[in-house]
């Protein structure tokens, strides 16, 4: 029996795409990757420019930070590790003993020691030191007097108040200045006294520089050129101009007289950076200024108070070998 067509199946046609229909099909999918393309691209050049930025906010915020915390730190006096009189002294003399050589090693000639505690606490200023023995006075005006009261075997000695100096005034011989931030103290808190010094240096010429951190003890012989590792931030550009069209200091000082010593009671820092590289979409380097304008060395400051009611004892002069480390005997290497 033969089958017969069904009248309503339609006809296939297995002739496929025409080259116009696969054309346009092409020509859309290209127009779809392009457009996802340069989505991306765009995504990419964007992720570059927060990177580029984010390098240079985090490398600025960790230097001020870290100048924040020094600057706040400076002046102030310790010792590293708790001092004694070794051997008992009686009242009439001026020579005592001190234990450990270590306390003795971080004492200097001129500094103010708090002797013992109750009855029998006084404040000598020391005078020479020999080995772990000290020459010691009590101050009346210039007159030196020996010690008022015994003290036993065993009583603590401590080094109390701050110096005035520490942040280095910019009026003083070899003092701050407007790229060189000059401070020294118990920076980092453990007792240890050291020296420190900032160095903001640009080129005029390319108007490109670094800012270095120099640190040592503060019985350093010698101060030595800061190298590669101290450098805190490449990159460092001249600050924008003020109103007058002078240039912002890295450093400025506010500064305090009581009798003849200048306390420098705030810093004020403004830093200027530029990206390391060139943003992606505009190819310049982008720029950020970073000021800090009320950063007070607390330390420095309560001693000014206490100099401003004449309690002249608790301010520490600055020691000698700090005082031969001021000089600037370097040019820092671009």
């Amino acid at each position: 029996m033969t089958a017969v067509a069904n009248p309503r199946e339609p006809e296939r046609n297995d002739a496929g795409f025409t080259l116009i229909e696969m054309m346009v099909s092409i020509t859309l999918l290209m127009i779809v990757s392009g457009t996802v393309m340069r989505g991306v691209l765009d995504l990419t050049r964007v992720s570059d420019v927060v990177t580029n930025r984010t390098d240079m906010h985090n490398g600025v915020r960790n230097a001020t930070e870290l100048l924040t915390q020094e600057v706040g730190q400076a002046g102030r006096i310790g010792l590293p590790v708790p001092a004694t009189v070794s051997a008992a002294t009686v009242a009439g003399t001026n020579t005592i003993v001190v234990d450990p050589a270590a306390a003795v090693a971080a004492m200097f000639v001129g500094e103010w020691l708090v002797l013992d505690a109750g009855q029998n606490l006084e404040t000598v200023q020391i005078i020479s030191i020999v080995g772990t023995t000290l020459t010691v006075a009590r101050m009346s005006g210039t007159t030196q007097l020996p010690m008022a009261y015994d003290h036993a075997a065993g009583a603590p000695i401590r080094a109390t108040g701050g110096f005035a100096a520490g942040v280095i005034p910019n009026t003083d011989a070899n003092g701050s200045s407007g790229t060189r931030l000059k401070i020294f103290g118990d920076i980092n808190g453990d007792g240890s006294m050291v020296y420190v010094e900032y160095v903001c240096d640009v080129d005029p010429a390319t108007n490109v520089g670094r800012l270095f951190r120099n640190t040592m003890p503060f019985t350093q012989v010698g101060k030595p050129a800061p190298g590669v590792e101290e450098i805190l931030i490449d990159n460092v550009q001249t600050n924008p101009p003020n109103p007058d069209n002078t240039v912002t200091p890295c450093f400025t000082y506010q500064n305090e007289v009581v009798n003849g010593t200048t306390f420098v009671i705030d810093v004020a820092i403004t830093l200027t950076v530029r990206t390391m590289r060139n943003d992606p979409i505009t190819g310049e380097p982008q720029t950020e200024t970073k000021a800090l304008l009320n950063v007070s060395p607390r330390n420095v400051y309560n001693v000014w108070q206490m100099a401003s009611l004449n309690i002249a004892n608790r301010v520490q002069p600055t020691p000698a070998t700090v005082l031969a480390l001021l000089p600037d005997v370097y040019a820092v290497d671009q």
